[in-house]
């Protein structure tokens, strides 16, 4: 049987003759001569001796990190340490050596710290081990990227997929991020922080790993109440989901004991397994449905019910007579975040001016991505949602900046973002649609 190919190191280390074997089924050897490293010759040349090193393996892949750790020791700071260490972790993985490839993954985060795939193959790592340190070192990574995610803009979007497509993507992916943060949180006995986190992933992408994880949560405190409506919600949805697979039959059985606890038999079991698939979430019960539902009639921008973080309706009508600015925004546009602290100042500046209002409107169709990042950025004008005031306003591109005059209308409107003219322009326009005449 010809070995298999290995693709990453041929690509990665330009080497296209290397070949190495399947995974052996066999036991690694767990002693082997260690030989005192050979220091490198003032003239050796590094890229000859890595294609040596992996010559010299002969497709061997324990050889071949053999060699390779070798060849790090003699030329610490060889020109393709990257890709050495990318090619030791795919070398430690085909030998199944789990704490080699979480060594040389973690040294690859190091020089290479947007690594994001590398991140979640260290993070898996770690929740194998599963003490304490390597608990917290894969929340830490997981943190890391859900924060890059969070900074991504719609121009890091790949040229070939679709805005829709892409947005999605990031939905479900933030999903799948918090509830694996959940759930190393929950391993770490951090119910409160796991809790928040897999109610998060919940909202954000309805999935039946963070039910059935919260469903465990709330059996270990006691609370069959809570367990029986999350361990429905798992059933129930799709086995498969943005977060990974469920076995449903586990969480069968995991409900039917709950049950039985609380009520003695599994009488009304099958009522409640139906309520809550009718009950599964849907996007026309969100906040921001309804409320662009209700702004459907809206003929002027002050007719318009928006909503707050916390859900609660946000009246624009009260607004008529005041100057109301708006700066659109959204978490995914990374010139709004340069944009709003500008905004914020220059509305500090106006503190205590009844005849003035700020507002912040996100744009975000994932509204749960709000909350955080706010939070985060503390920012101090009051965040709205949009709720279809843009698509009134026309508003086609973030930021834009516009500014309602005391009858509602239009005075100023800015698209994009200019760092050094923003401030100054913004004040001028205020100043004017202050001063205009009643």
């Amino acid at each position: 049987m010809m070995p298999a190919r290995l693709a990453v190191w041929a690509c990665v280390l330009l080497i296209t003759s290397l070949t190495l074997p399947p995974r052996s089924t066999e036991a690694a050897p767990q002693v082997q001569k260690k030989t005192p490293p050979v220091p490198a010759a003032q003239d050796s040349d590094p890229e000859a001796e890595l294609q040596k090193a992996i010559a010299d393996a002969n497709n061997d892949s324990a050889a071949v990190v053999r060699n390779l750790k070798a060849y790090l020791v003699r030329f610490p700071d060889a020109p393709r340490k990257a890709a050495i260490y990318r090619a030791l972790v795919e070398g430690c993985r085909q030998i199944r050596d789990d704490a080699c490839a979480l060594q040389y993954a973690e040294a690859l985060i190091a020089v290479r710290p947007a690594d994001s795939q590398m991140m979640l193959l260290a993070v898996s790592l770690l929740q194998s081990k599963g003490d304490d340190a390597s608990l917290e070192r894969a929340a830490g990574y997981v943190t890391r990227i859900l924060d890059r995610l969070e900074k991504e803009a719609p121009a890091d979007k790949p040229s070939r997929e679709s805005m829709v497509t892409w947005q999605e993507g990031r939905i479900e992916l933030r999903a799948a991020l918090t509830c694996l943060r959940g759930r190393i949180e929950s391993a770490q006995h951090h119910d409160e922080a796991a809790t928040r986190d897999l109610q998060l992933s919940e909202s954000i992408y309805p999935n039946a790993v963070a039910a059935e994880s919260l469903g465990e949560l709330a059996e270990d405190r006691n609370d069959p109440a809570t367990a029986i409506q999350e361990y429905a919600q798992a059933f129930v949805l799709p086995q498969n989901g943005p977060a990974g697979r469920v076995d449903r039959e586990e969480i069968r059985k995991k409900l039917g004991n709950v049950w039985r606890e609380a009520h003695g038999s599994e009488q009304g079991l099958g009522d409640a397994i139906l309520a809550a698939y009718d009950h599964l979430p849907s996007e026309s019960s969100s906040a921001g449905a309804k409320a662009a539902s209700r702004n459907r009639n809206a003929a002027e921008p002050l007719a318009f019910v928006l909503h707050r973080m916390d859900g609660t309706p946000y009246f624009l009508a009260p607004l008529r007579g005041k100057i109301v600015v708006l700066s659109f925004w959204a978490t995914w546009c990374g010139p709004c975040h340069e944009l709003e602290p500008l905004f914020n100042q220059v509305a500090e500046s106006y503190a205590g001016n009844s005849k003035i209002v700020f507002l912040a409107v996100s744009a975000d169709d994932d509204e749960t991505a709000v909350p955080p990042f706010v939070a985060r950025e503390k920012w101090d004008v009051p965040v709205v949602y949009a709720d279809g005031l843009d698509r009134f306003l026309g508003v086609n591109t973030l930021p834009a900046v516009l500014i309602l005059g005391r009858a509602g209308q239009i005075v100023y409107r800015v698209n994009g973002f200019q760092p050094g003219r923003f401030s100054k322009s913004l004040i001028t326009a205020i100043q004017g649609a202050l001063d205009a005449p009643r």
